[in-house]
């Protein structure tokens, strides 16, 4: 039987080297589970260092991405900068998503879109949780950024760990697996996940359910509620073995 075919837009930055990685292996993971098959479609943005600046100008340059996939006529858009979209005020998911939906609908190539921001804020709110702690690759103003972001969409950020990495490239060098160790250091006593990399350029990917299994609590990345999204909106079950809490299957709340 032919695999269902569904095409995923990326929306990602020029430096970013691990969203078109941990992305496509959790949906080949997924695809092991259900005669599904994806493909990868991206459009990049200029952006070399996780910079303020340097995050608005790639916002306002996000337009042509969305117009650039809507052309290959994807199935779903998935904008992979999480700190370029909470960055731009509180709440400003809803309004890229909307905007960069509607630019690819005016272009004949109507398409869901959720960006790693949204679906982290909405990830953490479908695990039927409100207190978390997160580790993060940025400087501590980007992350003190996040931590006020996320306590606007009604999730406490209890402890936050900031690696102060501000050369992109840098962050996706980072050994995933050093992760573990790091959230260990979180104060968790009153959190009830853990946000392993609250950045797609951060891989985390390897060391999910090893901190999960860690910590007893669980673990997600932007990653992994960006790729929870994307199944969610092409109507394919959110299941991916050994990435977490998350796309476990097990009973979720109400995002």
């Amino acid at each position: 039987m032919t695999a269902v075919p569904h095409r995923v837009g990326l929306i990602v930055p020029s430096s970013n080297t691990t969203m078109e990685t941990e992305i496509p292996e959790l949906l080949r993971r997924r695809s092991q589970l259900a005669n599904e098959s994806f493909t990868f479609h991206s459009s990049r943005v200029r952006m070399q260092h996780v910079t303020k600046e340097e995050l608005t100008r790639m916002v306002c340059d996000s337009d042509r991405c969305a117009l650039e996939l809507s052309d290959a006529r994807v199935d779903v858009i998935a904008y992979a900068c999480l700190v370029a979209i909470m960055s731009q005020g509180l709440g400003f998911h809803k309004q890229s998503e909307e905007h960069l939906a509607e630019v690819a609908a005016e272009n004949g190539g109507a398409a869901p879109v959720v960006s790693s921001a949204g679906a982290l804020v909405r990830g953490i709110h479908a695990l039927g949780v409100t207190r978390v702690a997160i580790v993060t690759p940025y400087m501590k103003p980007l992350t003190a950024l996040v931590v006020e972001y996320l306590n606007d969409a009604g999730i406490e950020v209890v402890d936050a760990i900031s690696l102060e990495i501000s050369n992109n490239l840098e962050v996706a060098a980072h050994d995933p697996m050093l992760l573990p160790g790091i959230a260990s250091r979180l104060d968790t006593s009153s959190a009830e996940a853990v946000v392993l990399s609250a950045c797609v350029q951060m891989r985390s990917l390897p060391a999910i359910q090893v901190a999960e299994d860690a910590l007893g609590l669980p673990v997600l990345s932007a990653a992994v509620a960006t790729a929870y999204e994307v199944l969610d909106r092409l109507g394919v079950p959110p299941v991916v073995p050994g990435a977490g809490a998350l796309l476990s299957g097990r009973r979720l709340a109400t995002a």
